[in-house]
């Protein structure tokens, strides 16, 4: 029989549910700026997020400078010698960025006598959060904030089931699993669209399977951005951001905006004959999607409903398999679907995506601007938020209101000398290019189509679906008040 936990209690200023990039990049800047005194519960046994159940060969979208907390580099700032990524700043991969974070609660968060950390604990609600190893519950006295670092977790295959139906005998396996197989496959079943059944595949390739023995289940095609616009002090990376403005304004549609960007080489597809209807964000270089293209076996048959030791049933029809075949499940949902939510409430924060750049510099500069003391309204103002890109429209939405909040940041001159000297801070680096004529120019056309793009969000979201529509963030009138 169980023995029930005891209960304790503690005190602190701010409790933080979730230690995973967000909520570590928050804590990062929070006590950095303050004198704040800070608990973390985590369900996980050390920080990192989905990080710790990802495929052991993930990588980062984008370069390991832009990643993390504020106050720490993580990588060495390197350019990749070889590979598909040939001359590409470094991504760091999941055993990297999990140690690192281990490291920025031991050797930061922790002997600044500032953060006391709980893993292995769920949070209960009521400022009360449990044990999994010993049952105690503790209680929290909070003097300022409870904070939700939970809200926009993502959902990997390692920790949700496949969406469909697997029958006895059938060799289904979660795409973390492909790096222990042992024996041979007859053939391989990627099932999935998104970014990491194109690992998966790469992963394949780069290990010798010959093509004709991959199968791509591919219920939907997807938009990537092209790794190339993400490079720090590269002029590409801004021209990146006016090409995306520019094609806004001088199309009607988003189908129009997209092909007028793939044109100009900012967004890549894997099938030019197939018109994408997902885009989430995820990067790729040119030579993945070369790679990519050498799988002929593509099915476009809808969902999977079910694998049996014969075939694969989906939503229009099926296809033969066997026993032999290993399927691998890279389906899971990933980014958060969440509906956006106010930020900031007088004892609540809800940590989320307010800025295009990125998920931790949004963290992070929600920590700065908790610190800096101002009201629940004039925060609220200050970070709207918005919510991960699930289409293509989504990801123009993205773009655009994300700009629009880091005008706003102009009239607060703290938080504007803060993301100026953030490291987090994707267009810092445009001050190392050596061609400022580029750059001029580029400021010149930015700053031509910026407020024409931005009218244009009303017509492209009058286009949307409901469900779009529902992911744009309206803030209620009373929020703050």
């Amino acid at each position: 029989m169980r023995r029930m936990g005891r209960a304790s209690k503690l005190e602190t200023d701010y409790l933080v549910v979730g230690a995973g990039a967000l909520g570590m990049a928050f804590v990062d800047s929070l006590i950095d700026h303050s004198d704040a005194d800070v608990v973390m519960v985590e369900r996980r046994h050390r920080p990192g997020g989905h990080w710790l159940d990802s495929y052991p060969f993930v990588q980062l979208h984008q370069p390991s400078r832009y990643y993390g907390v504020n106050s720490t580099s993580l990588g060495q700032d390197r350019l990749e010698p070889d590979g598909m990524d040939t001359g590409f700043y470094e991504r760091a991969s999941g055993a990297e960025i999990c140690g690192y974070f281990d490291e920025i609660m031991r050797h930061r968060f922790l002997p600044s006598g500032r953060v006391r950390f709980f893993p292995m604990c769920d949070y209960l609600g009521e400022r009360r959060f449990r044990s999994r190893l010993t049952d105690r519950v503790t209680g929290v006295a909070v003097r300022s904030h409870v904070v939700d670092a939970t809200h926009m977790a993502s959902r990997v295959p390692a920790t949700d089931p496949a969406p469909f139906d697997v029958a006895d005998g059938v060799r289904c396996v979660p795409v973390g699993e492909l790096a222990t197989v042992e024996n041979p496959a007859a053939g391989y079943v990627i099932v999935g669209s998104g970014k990491t059944a194109l690992d998966a595949i790469c992963w394949l390739l780069d290990r010798g399977t010959e093509p004709d023995d991959i199968t791509w289940i591919r219920p939907r095609d997807a938009w990537i951005l092209n790794r190339a616009f993400f490079q720090p002090g590269d002029a590409r990376t801004f021209a990146g951001v006016v090409l995306q403005l520019e094609a806004m304004v001088v199309s009607e549609s988003v189908d129009e905006v997209y092909e007028r960007l793939e044109e100009d080489g900012v967004v890549l597809r894997t099938d030019q004959a197939v018109a994408p209807t997902m885009m989430k964000g995820g990067t790729a270089s040119v030579r993945e999607l070369e790679q990519l293209r050498r799988i002929e076996n593509v099915v476009r048959l809808g969902h999977v409903d079910r694998i049996e030791p014969d075939r694969i049933v989906l939503e229009q029809g099926s296809i033969p398999t066997t026993p032999d075949h290993l399927h691998v499940h890279c389906a899971a949902s990933g980014l958060s679907d969440n509906p956006p939510r106010a930020i900031f409430t007088d004892d609540t924060i809800t940590l989320q995506l307010v800025t295009r750049v990125g998920l931790t510099l949004s963290g992070a500069l929600q920590g700065f601007l908790e610190s800096t003391g101002r009201t629940t309204g004039e925060k609220n103002a200050l970070c709207p938020p918005t919510v991960m890109p699930h289409t293509p429209f989504d990801y123009l939405r993205c773009v655009l209101t994300g700009i629009r909040t880091e005008l706003g940041w102009q009239e607060a001159p703290d938080l504007q000398e803060w993301l100026d000297r953030s490291r987090l801070n994707l267009l810092n680096g445009l001050g190392e290019n050596g061609d400022r004529a580029t750059v001029r120019a580029l400021q010149g056309r930015f700053f031509t189509a910026l407020f024409p793009a931005l009218d244009k969000l009303q017509v492209f979201a009058a286009q949307a679906t409901p469900q779009e529509r529902a992911r744009m963030f309206e803030p209620a009138a009373s929020v703050g008040a």
